[in-house]
This record gives structure tokens, sequence and C-alpha cells, in this order.
């Protein structure tokens, strides 16, 4: 059996969780397995119903008010005892703050291996054993690690990796509702939730567009002009880890092997050279616009539509004509 944690917050499900329901039902289908969404939380049938309708086979519910809102020590306790009693071959959790704090501990708990920010997954038809790719060595090189000797297998996949599978709300899965034991009193607890402190700005994961500066911005300044450039577009501003480590911007806007990874339906890459880490994080993308000066940038090997020139002449040339079509639109 392949599971999948679906991660939730207020009782529904993440997409972040969802989108590894996509990799889950190729896997078990190449094993002839039933693929489960495992659901921790309070009052979250609406989650269950809609790991269902994206593809799950069977739901394992545990509905609990303990489990209302993440904590380390409960849903380590409620997976640890799910695991043992059905024996899944293999888990699949998002990596995102929450799934990179639970993985390691229930595989620590399971005495089995974990896999961690996989970039991709594929799977051995003949002996079960999941491949999970992964950057290692700062980025330079991508690691294919298998865990041959222990189960479950678990590992876990960096969002935006993976699209969505096709949702289906008239799809159905058997339910099964399940009772843990849980710990009485953790010794941790939750006292106020603030939300996200990161700057909107910065959320790409869902943003259909997005402009992204490199280190051939020549400074932090010009990042004004994607600022501006991505005001008449709709778009998210985004920068390779060159710019980022320049200090230009916050590592919150970082795409690549060791930044976030996006699936816009536009992507415009300005005075970034195209190195495969940050191809990485793109790789999902729709279409992709460079824009550089060097007419021999790598990015143009990827690049559906590629602009050489000066991005301080092109880039506010581009926003005046988007500002002058809507305008003729009268959007």
């Amino acid at each position: 059996m392949i599971w999948v944690w679906i991660e939730t917050l207020n009782g529904k499900a993440l997409d972040a969780s969802l989108e590894l329901l996509n990799p889950g039902r190729r896997i078990a289908d190449t094993l002839g397995a039933k693929l489960a969404a495992v659901v921790l939380g309070h009052n979250a049938e609406q989650a269950a119903q809609t790991a269902a309708a994206y593809g799950a086979d069977q739901v394992i519910l545990v509905d609990d008010a303990a489990l209302a809102a993440y904590n380390a020590e409960t849903y380590t306790a409620a997976m640890h005892s799910l695991v043992q009693k059905y024996g899944p071959d293999t888990v699949l959790f998002g990596a995102t703050s929450n799934g990179r704090d639970f993985a390691p501990r229930v595989a620590a708990r399971l005495q089995t291996g974990l896999t961690a920010d996989c970039t991709g997954l594929d799977t051995d038809p003949e002996t079960g054993i999941i491949q999970w790719t992964r950057p290692a060595f700062g980025g330079s090189l991508m690691a294919v690690i298998e865990c041959p000797k222990t189960r479950p297998q678990m590992g876990t996949v960096r969002p935006g990796i993976f699209a969505c599978p096709g949702y289906k709300p008239e799809r159905t899965a058997e339910v099964i509702r399940e009772s843990v034991s849980l710990l009485p009193t953790p010794r941790a607890r939750i006292i106020e939730s603030l939300g996200e402190v990161a700057d909107d700005k910065a959320s790409l994961e869902d943003a259909e567009n997005i402009i992204a500066g490199g280190r051939g911005l020549g400074k932090a300044e010009n990042f004004a002009l994607l600022y501006e450039l991505a005001q008449a577009l709709g778009a998210g501003v985004a920068a390779s880890r060159g710019a980022v480590d320049a200090g230009w911007i916050s590592r919150a806007h970082q795409v690549g092997q060791t930044g976030k990874t996006v699936r816009p339906k536009l992507y415009i890459a300005c005075g970034i050279s195209g190195a495969a880490q940050h191809m990485a994080g793109i790789s999902g993308a729709g279409t992709i616009v460079a824009v550089n000066s060097d007419p021999e940038a790598p990015i143009f090997r990827f690049a559906d539509y590629g602009v050489v020139g000066d991005l301080r002449v092109v880039l506010p040339a581009l926003a005046d004509e988007i500002r002058r079509m809507k305008n003729e639109s009268g959007n």
C-alpha cells in the first residue's frame, strides 16, 4: 500500500499534499497496490472527501480534537500507531514546514530510512524499491537514493514538483475511521497562531505569472524594474540564488533547487544565466521568456522566447506595452 499524508489547515487539505497523490497514483499502479490518503485532524471530513476526489482509493481518517493543529508529539504518535497496524510499503510527505518536522520523527520512531526534500520519484516494478531523487552537494548534482532494507520507505517531496491530479468530485473512496491512542498532555502546545510573516510578494507557489531576477540585474535597485513589470502584469517577483546571495532580495523569493519550486503559466527570467540548479525549480512552467544581454547565456536553450538586450531598456518598454494593451481592452 502507498500512503500519502494529507496535511490540513482548519480542516482543509493543503495542495502540497494533494500534489503527492499524482506520483502516489503512478507508483501504486506500477506495483498493483492501493493508494491511501492519511488524514489527521479535527472536523476533517472535507479533507477526506477532497483526497478521494483527487484519486485516493482509500482514506484513513483520524478525527480528534487533539489533532486540530499540528503538534509533533501527537501527530507522531498517531502516525506511528497507524503504520504499525497497516504496514504500508511507502509513505509520502510534503516537504512543508510541518512535513519536514513530522516525517523524520516518524521515521526515527519506526527505525526506517527517510529521503528528504525530493524533486523526483520513480520505482522499480520488480523490487518495489522507490528511487528518490534529490539535490546533493549544495545542488551541484542530483542524487538517486534507495532504501532497500527497511520498510516503510519514506520521503518528503518539495511542493510544486508535481501537478495536482485531476479533480473529480464524483469520485468516492473507502473511508476508514480510526481512533488511536494519543499523548494526554503534550509537552508543547500552541498558544497563538500568527500566520505567515513573509511579505505577500514572496507567495510564489500559486502565482500564475512570475518575474525573476538574477545577478545580471547588476544591483539591488534594479529589482524595482521587476516590481514595475510585475504590477503591470499581475505577477509575483522571484530571484535566483545568485541575487539572493548578493543580498539584493530576501531568501523567501528564491527559486531553484535550494529555493522554491514553481509552476506558473508564464515565467520571465531577467538577467538569469540558466544554471541547472535554477532551471530545476521552474521545470513545470508553461512558458519561459528570457531577457539577457548575453546571447550565449544557457537560459536561451530552455526559453520559449528570448530577448537579447539591456533589461533596463527592455523591462520598462514591456511594462508600458502591457499597460497600453490593458487600457485599450478596458482591463
